[in-house]
């Protein structure tokens, strides 16, 4: 994949298969502007079309305080409810595309997540935090409601109730709650440890055979939202994809081999 440049977002592969895209507009909190809604877009449907050799995403942001503080209210004020929509159709296809994605995404959450910008960790695959960082889903509190996918991804995690509490009051909660919730899968106290916890976990996937990756997130992503019988037999039309993959049989060369094994992704 060809690191293009991006207004609102930096991109970087710091080790093999690892790709790190970054929120960069940390001098307004990093807030979802026009522009970011569509480099968001660019760069997820890049990652559907051709994922080259990344085989796991890092969503992380740059700056000290927050992850993201949401949508850009000040480039929002005095829009007319037409240019409202529009700029929102673009951000429900950033957000849609991230969810599509094939190649798992890790949010590093270094700092606040707060409307847009929790909504942009609800559709990562799983997240890691700071313990300072906030949460919060405060789209009541301004006469709106959670758009970008907040209202249906927020409770398949914390379960219904939960999820009402918090979109329904708007009010904020810690990084220990949102890992008890499950919106965070691990808490670490300074932005180091996060980076060195995130980079160990994506490493280890990376090392996993691409193709069974993708299948089994595919399977996990789409066999959730289907009755437990048709998911489990899309469960086996995934698994099937890969039994003819040069992967599979040098997964099970290496083991009798007592090797470590080296995938392709083909």
């Amino acid at each position: 994949m060809e690191l293009k440049q991006y207004e609102t977002l930096a991109l970087e592969t710091p080790e093999p298969h690892i790709l790190v895209v970054r929120l960069n507009r940390p001098q307004v909190s990093n807030a979802l502007n026009t522009q970011m809604g569509r480099d968001l877009h660019a760069v997820w449907s890049s990652l559907i079309a051709e994922p080259g050799e990344v085989r796991c995403v890092v969503f992380a942001a740059a700056g000290e305080k927050a992850f993201c503080g949401g949508g850009d209210l000040k480039e929002r004020n005095g829009m007319t409810d037409a240019a409202w929509r529009h700029q929102h159709e673009i951000f429900e296809r950033a957000y849609w595309t991230q969810i599509d994605c094939p190649i798992p995404i890790i949010a590093a959450v270094s700092g606040h997540a707060y409307a847009g910008g929790l909504e942009m960790v609800l559709a990562s695959d799983f997240a890691y935090g700071v313990s300072a960082a906030r949460f919060a889903l405060t789209e009541v509190t301004i006469g709106i409601m959670p758009g970008a996918g907040g209202t249906q991804t927020l409770p398949r995690i914390v379960g219904e109730r939960r999820a009402k509490e918090i979109i329904l009051t708007g009010r904020p909660f810690t990084a220990e709650q949102a890992c008890e919730w499950g919106i965070l899968n691990r808490v670490v106290e300074t932005r180091e440890e996060l980076w060195e916890a995130v980079m160990e976990t994506a490493r280890t996937i990376a090392r996993n055979a691409p193709l069974s990756v993708r299948q089994a997130k595919r399977s996990m992503h789409y066999g959730l939202q289907m009755d437990i019988r048709t998911a489990l037999r899309f469960e086996v039309e995934c698994y099937n994809q890969l039994v003819g993959t040069e992967d599979r049989r040098e997964g099970i060369a290496s083991f009798n081999e007592k090797r470590k094994p080296v995938f392709k992704g083909r």
